[in-house]
């Protein structure tokens, strides 16, 4: 390619806004891959810190309870001081936090790291959505937040397969190491090229999408105050904590031990079946958003995926033990079946002003985080009351009735977020 083919591409917004959204997407990717490690170095992190079930949980979850702490904040910051500096901040201490991570050598040391990757991870995702409600049209914004959403499926497959295989060679610390590198570059070009706005690269605005004042302290409170007082938000954030908290605790953390334990399946064999939730989410969240965007209705696909969703979890806790083909089957849809329940998020922007999109998204997303943060810690209290008493390999042994109440678990939050997928379909 010329350099004038280059310079010309530069200097178009509607191309050079995918090149913008390709970075600030790739450090996405990486708190993806951070958030959804623990699967893959359970065995190693339970044998290196000597932790508990419950341990390990409290431990995965410290980046969630974190992140879902700062949503709110992070709304505030996209909105006041741009997505740029926001997501380039936050990378940085994400992937310091990383090499923390890597280099502990205690629970409490790594509770630490843990937490400041949580810190810096959770204003990423929302500046990625506020750049996406500059750069792109209202009637875009479905489709870009499924795509956003589906790079969270490509980490979740990164840390699946191909983490495993990067850990059995080079060490689990190596490799976080190598990730916190790549990632310290990758905000350093958040800083170097990405812009807010298409007037702030001094380029034509795009159609459809003009430039937003800042909205000053009085007025966030003000959109703050309307958004906390909206029932529907709550209902939103009941649904979200559940599917949302159960997706990422079932494919970030005991998905794998699950496996490995009751079919007796290497953490590489293992990693490959819960791969396929990852696959889920790459393809659900985009092809639900672009088809709601072209037909202009949601809330009938919320509604049949919280059903779906149920009847995936419910089946392994009902089995127990099904044929491998069918826990692969129930991972693919709770990734797949959750780019339904994300719908959500445009919902969300068109309920509010265009001004206060990043406190509204920010708000909605720190639901399931929540569930993120809490139900990892109640699966593995309930999976230690069913430990065996052995240890394979320094990792806690668990009975098949232990999983199946953890996954029981599972199936109540998504009956709970049936009830709300229906109120929100009455009320759409």
């Amino acid at each position: 390619m010329s350099n004038s083919t280059i310079r010309r591409a530069w200097s178009d917004p509607y191309r050079r806004r995918w090149v913008l959204w390709g970075i600030l997407a790739v450090s996405f990717l990486l708190v993806n891959v951070y958030r959804l490690s623990t699967a893959v170095l359970a065995g190693d992190l339970m044998d290196a810190l000597g932790t508990t079930g419950a341990q390990l949980g409290t431990l995965h979850a410290m980046f969630f309870l974190v992140y879902a702490l700062l949503q709110i904040p992070t709304g505030v910051l996209v909105d006041r001081i741009g997505p740029r500096m926001t997501a380039a901040s936050g990378g940085a201490v994400m992937n310091v936090g990383a090499i923390w991570f890597a280099l502990a050598d205690t629970y409490v040391s790594a509770l630490g790291g843990r937490f400041l990757v949580g810190l810096g991870g959770s204003v990423i995702f929302v500046s990625l959505l506020g750049f996406c409600a500059n750069w792109y049209r209202v009637d875009e914004f479905g489709t870009m937040n499924g795509i956003s959403f589906g790079v969270s499926g490509v980490g979740g497959i990164l840390a699946t397969t191909p983490l495993a295989v990067a850990v059995s060679l080079a060490g689990w610390r190596t490799v976080l190491l190598g990730l916190a590198g790549f990632g310290l570059a990758m905000s350093a070009l958040v800083v170097l090229l990405v812009r807010d706005s298409a007037e702030h690269a001094g380029l034509e605005p795009i159609e459809d999408t003009p430039e937003q004042s800042r909205p000053s302290v009085g007025e966030i409170r003000t959109y703050l105050g309307r958004i906390l007082a909206d029932r529907w938000i709550w209902v939103a954030a009941v649904m979200l904590y559940c599917v949302g908290g159960i997706n990422l605790t079932l494919l970030g953390l005991w998905g794998i031990p699950y496996v490995v334990q009751v079919y007796g399946v290497s953490v590489t064999t293992a990693s490959t079946i819960t791969l396929l939730g990852g696959i889920g989410t790459v393809i659900g969240p985009p092809a639900f958003g672009w088809v709601t965007d072209r037909i202009g209705r949601r809330s009938e696909f919320i509604l049949a995926s919280t059903v779906g969703y149920t009847i995936a979890v419910g089946t392994i806790a009902l089995l127990g033990d099904p044929p491998l083909v069918v826990v692969g089957a129930a991972f693919f849809l709770v990734g797949a079946l959750f780019g339904a329940v994300v719908l959500t998020y445009p919902m969300v922007r068109e309920r509010f002003d265009e001004r206060a999109s990043g406190i509204a998204l920010g708000t909605i997303n720190g639901a399931a985080f929540f569930g993120a943060a809490s139900f990892p810690t109640l699966m593995g209290w309930v999976l230690d009351v069913y430990w065996t008493g052995e240890l394979l390999d320094g990792v806690r042994v668990y009975t098949m009735a232990g999983y199946r109440v953890a996954f029981a678990i599972g199936t109540l939050a998504g009956v709970v977020a049936l009830v709300c997928a229906v109120r929100i379909h009455r009320t759409a």
